[in-house]
């Protein structure tokens, strides 16, 4: 692309386009902080706080220079997509759940379709847009699959701040949305940079004392090996013992710094239906999820990021919340003979959590 056409590189057009596609913001970064984020990076894996996310630390170099994904890319679009289709009543429900033991609380974000897949659709489609609109440019999209430093792009782009959750924050969107990107080869106009923004955060500390098992281990640091998240989802084999009265009935994710956090009631609305909740994932029995079989799991979740945990580490993730049903007194005839239904599963992680939940 000659100086003259990036120049008149059309960015309105660009958000017009994005918003059409159901992103809900678009800015764009350059890469200069990335040398300055490896030291964060290189002392949070010096300290195994990925836990076993050895991709982590397998592609720690790639995450510092983009140009090793795309030859040659100078800069990234950076979008947000809003996922709640109504916040304040999805924000207040999830609190909810947390003080009914017999329904099972899986995070908001995973309610619906997998945002990888309907993320990674639409910056295709703005891909296309922007081949047709742009000359001699080349792109490669991303979403939280590749890896890229998607949040110290975003924060660099002025989407928004790094919370001390470590997600990103937006003044007008809370934390409640996804980040997908676009690197590209463009060279783009100085005036469609915008500067990072300040952190809003304050002396606020909600979020690290809401914690349950004190995953934030320090302001904007996360230790995975205690994260719900990380338990529940990337964690392989049995949960350590000391983390399992604390999960209470999360079997899915966690979205505690979520909803304690005070821009969350700023949280805006999605229109897309993909991330509505599919097959009451927002309000399931915990029963009811236990008695699907591998067959109905793998059936029922088609499209959901869950899907990719597997039936194992699913079964393994609901017998700890059973277990934490049974100490609370709820339903206990109902749940000890579901239990035992398991008793023999052919997988030992699934019968040694069975165990622990039947001494409950």
């Amino acid at each position: 692309m000659s100086q003259a056409q990036t120049q008149s590189f059309d960015f309105s057009a660009l958000h017009i386009e994005s918003k059409r596609l159901g992103f809900s913001s678009v800015s764009v970064a350059r890469f200069d902080s990335l040398p300055e984020a490896k030291a964060r990076l290189d002392a949070w894996l010096a300290h195994s706080m990925h836990g076993n996310m050895d991709y982590m630390a397998n592609n720690a170099l790639l995450r510092l220079n983009p140009k090793k994904l795309l030859s040659e890319a100078k800069s990234a679009f950076l979008l947000r997509m809003n996922y709640l289709h109504n916040p304040i009543i999805q924000l207040q429900q999830s609190r909810n759940i947390l003080k009914q033991p017999l329904t099972a609380q899986v995070s908001l974000y995973a309610q619906g379709r997998d945002y990888h897949l309907v993320l990674r659709q639409k910056l295709k489609s703005l891909v296309k847009w922007l081949q047709e609109n742009t000359t001699d440019a080349q792109f490669r999209v991303f979403t939280d699959s590749a890896p890229v430093m998607e949040v110290q792009l975003a924060q660099d782009s002025g989407l928004g701040w790094r919370g001390k959750h470590t997600l990103l924050l937006n003044r007008e969107g809370g934390s409640t949305f996804f980040l997908g990107g676009i690197l590209t080869t463009l060279n783009l106009p100085e005036s469609i940079f915008t500067p990072e923004l300040t952190s809003h955060c304050g002396q606020c500390v909600n979020c690290i004392k809401v914690c349950p098992t004190q995953a934030i281990v320090a302001p904007y640091v996360v230790d995975a090996r205690r994260c719900i998240s990380y338990l529940t989802i990337e964690h392989e084999g049995s949960i350590p013992v000391e983390f399992r009265t604390l999960m209470g009935n999360r079997i899915y994710g966690c979205d505690d710094c979520q909803t304690a956090c005070p821009w969350n009631k700023f949280a805006q609305t999605s229109d897309l239906p993909d991330f509505k909740p599919r097959h009451h994932l927002n309000d399931s029995d915990l029963i009811q999820l236990w008695s699907w079989t591998e067959a109905d799991f793998l059936d029922r979740l088609q499209g959901s990021a869950i899907r990719r945990i597997g039936h194992t580490r699913w079964l393994r993730n609901l017998a700890i919340a059973m277990g934490n049903a049974l100490a609370s007194g709820n339903n206990v005839v109902a749940i000890r003979q579901a239990l035992q239904q398991h008793r023999h599963h052919n997988n030992a992680v699934v019968r040694e959590h069975i165990e622990w939940a039947l001494l409950q």
